[in-house]
């Protein structure tokens, strides 16, 4: 994590008490708030380093569950989230605290949640959802679905999932994202059948050979879009930060990209990577000023 960012571990009254503590001395910390999920971290810590290096603007991270950082955001505890997935994945948290924030607009395109297994766990016997149900599919994956952290949207969908197709005897197993991604790397290794809550953008799509599972109900729903979203006093507060956040938009193909340079690498060198990569597009983002033709 970037040296310059004093991270909050935060959970319920952690949180206050991070917000809380940022002292006299110094411009009081722009507050993001964030959880374990491989595209948020990068969009993240891409953001603060920008923040920081070039708005001179300092940043301090608090670690928090989605349904508190709605919560952090329309209370003004945290500033800043930049991953709000819209329209779907976190509808009721957004119906709660819609005319207490502020959307900055969407980060980027085309991301999506599912179920995925390997690529070698027979299509024929598990394309579908649906399939879960028969028995001997259950065996072969102990009758355990692995998931992510208990407060995400998509384990509230993913437990809609199991009612609708029929999957009560599945464990739906609660866990962060890398705890997740774990379990996955435990299971091709050694070959086992596994299916895991999943979404794009993330590296395990370009790490792993791995497919989502049909969802002929919808429950999990299509594509999506990631917000960012803001405290309402963001702009009046921090302009600059607001207005860089609100130009802030990366392609889908260059995040995937630059997870799987972050898994390889680390987050600080895959940020740094990304900057030298697309000076122009980084620019626009801190400066508003448009690439010239050749520069795009």
């Amino acid at each position: 994590m970037h040296r310059g960012v004093r991270t909050a571990l935060a959970s319920g009254a952690l949180l206050a008490v991070a917000c809380a503590a940022t002292g006299a001395q110094g411009p009081r910390p722009l507050r993001i708030g964030w959880t374990a999920w491989a595209d948020g971290v990068f969009v993240t810590q891409l953001a603060t380093r920008l923040i920081e290096r070039d708005l001179h603007q300092p940043v301090e991270l608090v670690r928090a569950g989605i349904a508190e950082q709605y919560q952090g955001i329309a209370g003004g505890r945290i500033d800043l989230m930049l991953m709000s997935w819209q329209p779907r994945t976190h509808a009721p948290y957004l119906a709660r605290v819609r005319s207490r924030v502020e959307d900055l607009g969407v980060l980027y395109n085309g991301a999506r949640l599912g179920w995925a297994v390997p690529a070698y766990v027979p299509r024929d016997r598990v394309r579908s959802m649906r399939d879960l149900a028969d028995p001997g599919v259950r065996r072969h994956l102990g009758g355990r679905i692995q998931g992510i952290d208990p407060g995400s949207g998509l384990m509230r969908l993913s437990r809609e999932a199991l009612g609708t197709y029929g999957l009560g005897d599945y464990e739906l197993e609660a866990a962060s994202g890398p705890a997740m991604t774990s379990a996955l790397d435990r299971a091709i290794k050694a070959g086992d059948w596994i299916v895991v809550t999943a979404w794009t953008p993330h590296w395990m799509f370009a790490a792993h050979r791995l497919r989502y599972l049909d969802d002929p109900e919808d429950v999990l729903g299509g594509a999506e879009e990631v917000h960012a979203l803001a405290h309402r006093g963001l702009f009046r507060a921090h302009p600059r930060v607001a207005a860089m956040i609100a130009r802030m938009w990366l392609p889908l193909g260059e995040l995937q990209s630059a997870l799987l340079d972050a898994r390889n690498r680390s987050q600080e060198q895959a940020v740094t990577r990304y900057i030298a990569e697309h000076p122009a597009r980084v620019g626009y983002w801190v400066n508003g000023t448009l690439p010239t033709p050749a520069a795009r």
